[in-house]
């Protein structure tokens, strides 16, 4: 265990900056796995997130002179606003570098919180030449740059989640957290085991994106060639050579949940508990699933490890999750050449609680005989055998998308 972390320490340097989120329990959750679980509530931290943790702990232990010239960052999300809550709070000028790409909604949280501390620099087309130009702007000025994840006092800041679960439920058993960098599993996952090595630390990735699990199969953080960067906060090509270090030794379990199976979680913690979680701070509740066995009878904690969804990508959202539940459904379909097709269709093919959700024909000159992009929302998704079966008793020609990802990608 890495000797040089004192998340205690940081927890007094975040007093009065950081809150003491809320551990509660769940009593829906708990009943379901047979397990007593709660949700650590970092999704109603002040900038709705864990990541000011780690951020103000780094900059506040700098020297007088690194204060006074200031810091640097880069960063499209969470570890923006925590730097710039920091530099308001501390008082000193923040830089803060985000890619072009960045939706508004995020640049006008980080200059709120930065509130004239923090300039913003919109640069490059992606994360890695936002960072290359951060890095060079960080040296050109003489300035300290602050890491996402891959640094010693971030990771311990971060580890005073881990801090505040202990004192507020001393016989955790289990907690389960999102894995992006690495930075919050390496220093909750540090703290715990110091205390108490027999606590079950599991970490969580995006089946998309799950750089720690290959770079614990590889013994080495290795530089992933494509990411689905849809869990945005923990979709990360690479993890940190320090994080790695720690979370090979802390972490008993490392599991990838499906980007679908996370959307879904979205939408019934905010459906039934009127929570709203990004994607990844919904990254351990979707892995409850996965350790339904590891968990019975225990005392088990979920990191809810932010909340900072845009509301422009529900829509998005309910899409995934209907299409890994199995009630989402697009056809391309060649209609019989004889009249009425179309209305044999609607009246015959589809069931009673079937919903045609999108139609359009793909040959605008061969409507009601040319091929036809349609999307079918069902009630239950054991009602897709009996659709498929009804297309082929009525002889509709038809291209299952859901079963073709390049087709589904260019057509829908």
């Amino acid at each position: 265990m890495h000797d040089k972390l004192n998340s205690k320490a940081a927890e007094q340097r975040l007093k009065g900056i950081a809150k003491h989120t809320p551990l509660i329990y769940h009593p829906k959750l708990s009943a379901k796995y047979q397990a007593e679980i709660y949700l650590k509530r970092e999704d109603l931290q002040v900038v709705r997130s864990y990541k000011l943790r780690g951020a103000y702990n780094m900059i506040s232990q700098l020297s007088a002179d690194e204060l006074n010239r200031g810091v640097v960052c880069a960063s499209a999300g969470n570890h923006a606003q925590g730097v710039a809550f920091s530099c308001k709070k501390l008082d000193i000028k923040g830089v803060i570098f985000m890619p072009e790409i960045t939706p508004r909604q995020k640049v006008k949280q980080t200059e709120m919180f930065g509130d004239g501390n923090v300039e913003i620099i919109l640069v490059g087309d992606t994360f890695d030449d936002c960072l290359a130009e951060a890095l060079k702007y960080t040296a050109e000025h003489s300035m300290t740059f602050v890491p996402p994840f891959d640094n010693l006092s971030v990771i311990e800041g971060q580890g005073t989640v881990g801090v505040e679960i202990l004192e507020d439920l001393p016989g955790v058993e289990v907690v389960i957290m999102p894995v992006g960098g690495g930075g919050l599993s390496a220093g909750v996952g540090t703290f715990l085991k110091n205390q108490n090595a027999g606590i079950q630390i599991i970490g969580v990735e995006p089946d998309g994106a799950p750089s720690m699990l290959k770079a614990i199969e590889n013994k080495g953080p290795v530089a992933l060639d494509t990411i689905n960067r849809f869990v945005d906060g923990a979709a990360v090509k690479r993890v940190g050579d320090i994080t790695y270090s720690i979370c090979k030794q802390v972490l008993d379990d490392m599991l990838t949940v499906a980007e679908g199976k996370v959307c879904t979680t979205i939408l019934t913690l905010y459906n039934e508990d009127a929570i709203v979680v990004e994607p990844a701070g919904a990254l351990s509740v979707a892995a409850l699933d996965a350790c339904a066995e590891k968990i019975r009878g225990k005392k088990v904690v979920c990191v809810i490890s932010g909340g900072n969804n845009d509301i422009d990508r529900m829509a998005e959202i309910k899409e995934k999750s209907l299409l890994y539940e199995g009630l989402k459904h697009y056809f391309i379909v060649r209609f019989p050449q004889r009249p009425g097709a179309l209305k044999l269709f609607v009246n015959n093919v589809l069931g009673h609680h079937d919903d045609i959700t999108r139609f359009e024909f793909i040959k605008k000159t061969e409507k009601e005989q040319g091929p036809a992009l349609i999307g079918i929302e069902l009630t239950n998704r054991e009602d897709y055998e009996g659709l498929l079966k009804r297309m082929k008793d009525y002889r509709f020609d038809i291209i299952e998308l859901n079963r073709d990802q390049t087709l589904f990608e260019y057509l829908v």
